[in-house]
């Protein structure tokens, strides 16, 4: 027996993602979020088109709140100097998917395939991420403390010099023995490029 009665969108996704982690994405159908509801599956299609939309909708939220909101509170912050709150924030985007793999690996799963179809959803995510390091490169170029160029170009030149530190199609390498070596060799010449003569 189901109960149709309205479901939010939000309700929904809490149940998608609930017996996403349960099941893995290539297990779950939306058969499954529909009884974990108690509605019929025709009730999710008012809301969903397909499974692919249901899945691509949970993998954008799960992004907003897992990745892009804590970024963006390291970014509107005014303290120290740029160039550490710009190594914070790579090092959380880091370590965040890294935690995520190890620890959330039904969740990180999917997102690593929706990387690979949903290509608007990934891009206003990769979008919205460039824009909190804009912000950070901008502040560090008005103090003085970087060189002066477009903030948005250094921020997409720095995120794709550190893409195998971050992105899911390089996760059989996070487990290195000693993953942190390559990236501070990159991150020492990507500061050298940044960084305005008189700071260095």
């Amino acid at each position: 027996m189901t109960n149709d009665l309205p479901l939010s969108k939000e309700q929904i996704l809490d149940a998608a993602e609930q017996v996403l982690r349960r099941f893995g994405p290539d297990k779950t159908s939306v058969v499954d979020v529909a009884k974990v509801l108690g509605v019929s599956h025709g009730t999710l299609y008012r809301h969903f088109a397909s499974k692919a939309a249901l899945r691509e909708a949970v993998t954008e939220r799960w992004l907003h709140r897992s990745v892009a909101i804590p970024l963006e509170d390291i970014a509107a912050r005014k303290d120290g100097s740029a160039a550490d709150r710009l190594r914070l924030w790579l090092d959380t985007l880091i370590a965040g998917k890294r935690k995520f793999a190890a620890e959330d690996a039904e969740m990180f799963a999917m997102y690593a395939e929706v990387t690979l179809h949903a290509v608007e959803i990934i891009a206003s995510h990769v979008d919205r991420l460039m824009g909190q390091m804009a912000v950070i490169i901008e502040e560090g170029i008005i103090k003085g403390e970087f060189k002066p160029a477009s903030s948005i170009k250094t921020a997409n030149a720095i995120f794709m010099a550190t893409s195998r530190f971050h992105h899911p199609a390089h996760v059989a390498e996070w487990s290195s023995e000693h993953p942190n070596e390559p990236f501070e060799l990159v991150w020492e010449l990507l500061l050298s490029g940044i960084v305005s003569s008189h700071e260095s």
